[in-house]
């Protein structure tokens, strides 16, 4: 899957609590659980967004970078 241009995947730290549930989803195994929050990867993440739907308190997003 191609990465989607000018977007970055962000996790929002005010919301994560670290419950694992968008790490068994990611299929280039991106993602990871430290001190209760996950991580990413984000150069290896090809924005599949198979992880968004997983969180259950909306902390997963695909944002578009600003070229300010």
């Amino acid at each position: 899957m191609a990465r989607i241009p000018h977007h970055e995947f962000t996790v929002n730290e005010d919301r994560c609590f670290g419950c694992g549930a968008c790490i068994a989803l990611c299929p280039v195994h991106v993602l990871s659980l430290e001190h209760r929050m996950i991580y990413v990867d984000e150069p290896n993440c090809t924005h599949c967004r198979l992880c968004i739907p997983s969180c259950p308190v909306f902390a997963l997003d695909l944002e578009l970078v600003s070229f300010e």
